[in-house]
């Protein structure tokens, strides 16, 4: 590791001794089931997952970024894992924040007091095929505003699943890949902790975050795990 990559595990690993067994960001949160919808299209990306149609179990965890005592506006994060999404025993992991929609916002994480009213994005780019873009989910139009809080998310999407589109940011354009919907708490998922999604680990053929700041990331992943006594994924 170089300096920043050892200051960010150190970083990491203390705030997440501090929280004790949560994390050092996102500590509060709430794991929901889901499903990934990929549908048949005339447009191809070079991408297994995304060229083939087909539907996907989804483990979705909704958290406060900072813990921020509510009602006070926090970032929002959306960690998702989509089962087998590149076959049997290989899942795909994305982290996704709370962020505008345009060219240059959907870069910048927004803090929100609603957990539905705008997109979660990647913040940084993703290649694509050949293409590099910013993967983000939008709420479906008419779904409901939600305050953002774990227990309400949570309370949500059991009283009706929650729906939003996959969709990546080339340019100015958003261009729609999938359908997301949350279908309520899994209380099978509930003691599994953030340290399990990690979109370093788990990507796919032709879909993977750019290098950019990549052992930074890896290095702060590291160091929460440390400090929660937690061993990395095989």
């Amino acid at each position: 590791m170089n300096f920043l990559d050892r200051l960010a595990f150190r970083t990491a690993r203390a705030a997440a001794r501090r929280r004790g067994s949560r994390p050092a960001l996102h500590p509060d949160g709430v794991i929901v089931a889901g499903r990934i919808d990929v549908p048949a299209r005339a447009t191809r990306w070079d991408v297994p997952w995304l060229d083939t149609p087909g539907s996907y179990p989804v483990t979705a965890r909704w958290s406060r970024a900072a813990g921020f005592p509510r009602p006070l506006p926090d970032g929002a994060g959306l960690a998702l894992r989509v089962t087998d999404a590149d076959g049997p025993g290989r899942p795909l992991d994305l982290l996704l924040t709370t962020s505008g929609r345009g060219r240059w916002s959907r870069h910048v994480p927004l803090p929100r007091t609603s957990a539905t009213a705008g997109p979660y994005s990647t913040l940084l780019p993703y290649v694509v095929g050949g293409r590099r873009g910013v993967l983000a989910v939008f709420p479906e139009p008419g779904t409901p505003q939600v305050p953002a809080d774990p227990a309400a998310v949570g309370d949500a999407t059991a009283a009706r699943p929650l729906a939003f589109r996959l969709c990546v940011g080339t340019g100015a354009t958003w261009r729609p890949l999938a359908r997301l919907t949350l279908l309520g708490e899994d209380p099978a998922e509930r003691s599994k902790g953030a340290e399990a999604f990690d979109p370093y680990r788990n990507l796919l053929r032709g879909l993977r975050p750019v290098d950019r700041l990549r052992t930074l990331r890896v290095a702060a992943y590291a160091g929460s795990r440390a400090g929660r006594h937690v061993a990395a994924p095989d």
